[in-house]
């Protein structure tokens, strides 16, 4: 397989020191020692990475702080690659003093000023490491006169550009309309031609059992997923069945398949996705899940548990649909479950699903993280009322073969799927995820 040269820019260790400055006697305005303060990260002339907020922790007088912030990481594309190493390419950081947001359409912040750090991109999707910026550095104000160092505000940061291989998948049409899945070798825009690798089958519930013959392989799944239901209500927080509701989205499966016709992974829905009682919509306390699910021989038994998917739409001013991801493991008596991926997608503009432990609090506090390397995987997800056909990024380090890629690309249906399955139920499906439900 070909992979994709994609760069991974990573901005650690923040901290912002400012300078003494008398008190105001009056408690109006914005005090920068006072109040919290953030900054902006964005890549010039990269509009297609949106801007980055973190907060910036303040450093004493000896520059130290109880703790920096989160690390910030930004991911460039072959596309963004190829255009940023054309020309030099500058991260710029605007620091602001205040709360995030906009009062009255005016924003609650002060800028306290900018810096640009300049970054080398090509020679990082070559293979190198490269550090751009390691210490403290001028907070300036475009167009303001120099300040002596005491007078102006600095902050700390790391910033290093490394190389960051992945292969690329991308799904021929959604997912519930079975597409075949190619393999875009070099990014979109290299000129390289698609490779198809995989074919994608889904069934939407249990009238097709009746209505048409199952394949053996349909039937394996069905079989491997009713095995497994009894064994996750026991090692999991989810029973795998709910009654008392003939409003509810139930029985989908998705099977990938490799271009011989055999099965090699699964996604099916195990626990229904119903509306919280009073409401029309799927709950965080009572989410719908998916088994993802891995071939490893013929037969049922060969079907293996891999990760379980939890989805739900959250509530707040912004509607999103909310996730989290477990890896799933059947060893015996000490069965487990180790988060590895949790967040929220807006419905109405989509957004990414990535399993990174960079993302990730769990693993950033030092929890156990099941995965060798950095970034693990990364799908497109489109908002409702759009027509999805999802991308699918892979780690190089983490594909030994064909059947590692095909969980992550099972995975990437069940998160599109979710998208549907969490719709407000006083919204009609499409038919392509209805045609076979139960009446």
């Amino acid at each position: 397989m070909d992979p994709c040269a994609f760069v991974r820019l990573t901005v650690d260790q923040l901290l912002l020191k400012l300078p003494a400055v008398p008190r105001p006697s009056s408690g109006a305005g914005v005090h920068p020692s006072t109040s919290p303060c953030f900054c902006t990260l964005s890549l010039q002339d990269h509009p297609a990475s949106p801007p980055r907020t973190a907060l910036l922790p303040l450093a004493g007088a000896s520059g130290a702080a109880a703790a920096h912030a989160d690390p910030v990481v930004l991911s460039l594309d072959a596309d963004a690659v190829r255009r940023l190493s054309a020309r030099p390419a500058e991260l710029v950081v605007s620091v602001h003093a205040g709360q995030r947001g906009t009062t009255c359409g005016v924003s609650a912040a002060r800028a306290l000023g900018r810096v640009r750090v300049p970054v080398d991109v090509a020679r990082a999707a070559a293979g190198e490491t490269v550090v751009a910026r390691d210490g403290w550095v001028d907070v300036g104000k475009p167009g303001s006169a120099p300040a002596p160092s005491s007078a102006r505000a600095q902050i700390h940061m790391v910033v290093r550009a490394e190389p960051d291989q992945r292969y690329v998948f991308q799904f021929g049409g959604e997912p519930e309309c079975g597409p075949v899945v190619y393999q875009v070798p070099g990014g979109a825009a290299a000129g390289g031609q698609r490779q198809p690798v995989f074919t994608c089958r889904f069934s939407a519930g249990r009238r097709a059992s009746r209505s048409r013959s199952l394949t053996p392989q349909s039937s394996m799944i069905r079989s491997a997923s009713r095995r497994l239901r009894s064994w996750l209500s026991s090692t999991l927080h989810g029973d795998g069945r709910r009654d008392g509701s003939r409003e509810q989205r139930k029985g989908w499966t998705v099977t990938i398949h490799d271009l011989s016709g055999s099965p090699v992974a699964a996604a099916s829905m195990v626990t229904p996705f119903v509306p919280s009682p009073g409401s029309g919509r799927v709950s965080r306390a009572n989410p719908g899940s998916w088994l993802i699910l891995q071939a490893t021989g013929a037969g049922p038994s060969s079907w293996k548990p891999w990760a379980r998917l939890e989805a739900w739409r959250e509530r707040g001013p912004v509607d999103a649909l909310g996730y989290r991801l477990e890896l799933v493991f059947d060893s015996g008596p000490h069965e487990c479950a180790v988060p590895i991926a949790e967040s929220s997608i807006s419905t109405r503009r989509g957004g990414q699903f990535v399993i990174d432990p960079a993302t990730f609090p769990e693993a950033a506090a030092g929890a156990a993280w099941p995965f060798a390397g950095g970034f693990v995987m990364g799908s497109t997800v489109e908002g409702e009322g759009r027509a999805s056909r999802p991308t699918v990024q892979v780690g190089v380090q983490h594909v030994t073969c064909m059947g590692d890629v095909a969980v992550f690309v099972a995975l990437s249906a069940a998160v599109d799927l979710c998208m549907d399955a969490c719709k407000l139920f006083s919204q009609r499906l499409r038919k392509e995820l209805c045609q076979d439900q139960d009446e």
